[in-house]
């Protein structure tokens, strides 16, 4: 863990001279945020126009992006690192909410407003308890090369009896990577995620594009049905034509961009990267969105980072400003605009401004908006990281060969049901039908 000082902007007002300003001179020292490793240059943005308009010094401590939430978790039980500000993943807050972690906010959002536009995850239990600040929807990368080269497209036309364009179903995906997975000429077919960290999220898509749903009307798992098995089973053979699936994103992004590979799976972050000046796939990559089933493409928005003000914060009501501050306007497009940071547009102003296009690309940021409007959640329920963690370790297991998809998604729903029952049924399921009434409408 990396402890960084924040650099004063400079021309500081006295630190009365605004509300938070005078909140600032009470706590006595820097307000701490915690973040994740790789949001350094997004969040120093933040930082510095905070600072040069509220006179108030922050530091940002930096946590790996995989452990934030638990660091998070750790920090309430055992808070030695004086945490005020936290960014921690969006799908955690359910979770960090009733432990305690994180504050409620809405009576801070009361006295001093809010400038979020309403955020995927901010409420959970009807409290506000955070900010979105990060438009992580799933989106596809095609290697433009490959996709739109004469000689390929007439193979795969003679070969399957359709035309070689950007996917819009799993079953076309699957084909295509298929298609393209020659080893021996040094051409892979995709580059999808095959870790603890990221295998669900894909189950999850395929679930849902097979028409499935995670649970039923009383909140009892509906994971081991046809929905379920077949998109475990098509996952399984999907992986057949992947290389670099046990990288993590960082890895991933960097192995993609060597320019062998056709398909790979992300978000704005993998364009950023990819986008970059220097890059390889740069000016190559054609956007397509995440693959769905007979209705077509799919959206979903399966990470973010939201920021949240910490249990033990000293100044909370200075924290939230900053957290309102953050996501406001200006300063969240100066953070979106930051090459060397992964957060995403998430207000509509994004789109337009002239940096934010630059960084991006034009044919992203049109799928990427597309894919913001009507995407389907995450797992926001209480005990979110139980229901995900046995998901993942037998979904892993399966994909390893170690027990069939039927087998393992049968565990899956056992595993569930205990963990709502242990929770409370009634209370799990109210959790759940809230969570469904944000499903787009199909």
């Amino acid at each position: 863990m990396q402890l960084t000082a924040g650099a004063l902007a400079g021309g500081f007002a006295p630190a009365q001279a605004s509300p938070l300003g005078g909140l600032a001179a009470g706590l006595g020292r820097a307000l701490r945020v915690l973040v994740p490793d790789g949001s350094q240059a997004n969040v120093r943005s933040v930082i510095d126009n905070f600072e040069a308009a509220h006179g108030c010094k922050v530091e940002m401590i930096v946590s790996d992006l995989d452990d934030i939430n638990a660091t998070l978790m750790l920090e309430a039980m055992l808070p030695d690192l004086g945490i005020d500000v936290a960014l921690p993943a969006t799908f955690g807050i359910p979770d960090l909410s009733e432990a305690g972690a994180i504050l409620p906010l809405d009576h801070f959002a009361a006295e001093q407003g809010i400038s979020s536009p309403g955020g995927i995850g901010d409420r959970f239990d009807d409290r506000l308890w955070g900010f979105q600040t990060d438009g992580d929807v799933y989106l596809m990368f095609y290697n433009r090369d490959m996709l739109e080269d004469p000689q390929h497209g007439a193979h795969y036309a003679d070969t399957t009896g359709t035309p070689l364009a950007i996917p819009q179903t799993w079953e076309e995906l699957d084909r295509q990577m298929a298609f393209f997975h020659r080893p021996e000429q040094g051409r892979f077919g995709g580059c999808l995620y095959r870790t603890a960290s990221y295998a669900a999220w894909e189950w999850w898509a395929r679930l849902h594009a097979r028409g499935g749903m995670p649970f039923d009307d009383d909140c009892r798992a509906d994971v081991a049905n046809d929905a379920g098995v077949g998109a475990l089973e098509a996952m399984i053979a999907a992986s057949q034509h992947q290389t670099g699936a046990e990288l993590g994103m960082f890895d991933n992004w960097k192995r993609y961009d060597r320019g062998d590979i056709y398909a790979d799976i992300g978000w704005g972050g993998t364009q950023k990267a990819l986008h970059q000046i220097g890059a390889k796939m740069r000016g190559r990559v054609a956007n397509g969105p995440l693959p769905g089933g007979e209705a077509g493409a799919l959206s979903y928005f399966n990470w973010g980072w939201s920021y949240v003000v910490a249990r033990h914060c000293n100044a909370p009501a200075l924290a939230y400003g900053f957290c309102d501050f953050a996501v406001s306007k200006g300063p969240s497009a100066d953070a979106v605009a930051a090459v060397d940071g992964y957060f995403d547009p998430f207000r509509p102003e994004h789109y337009d401004d002239p940096r934010i296009i630059d960084v991006y690309g034009a044919s992203f940021l049109k799928e990427h908006r597309k894919a913001m409007a009507r995407p389907i959640p995450d797992l926001y329920i209480g005990r979110r990281q139980e229901y995900w963690d046995s998901l993942t370790m037998w979904l892993l297991r399966t994909l390893e060969g170690h027990v069939d998809p039927a087998t393992a998604l049968r565990n899956v729903a056992d595993r569930w049901d205990s963990i709502t029952e242990r929770v409370s049924p009634e209370q799990q399921r109210a959790r759940w039908h809230a969570l469904r009434a944000t499903y787009p409408q199909v």
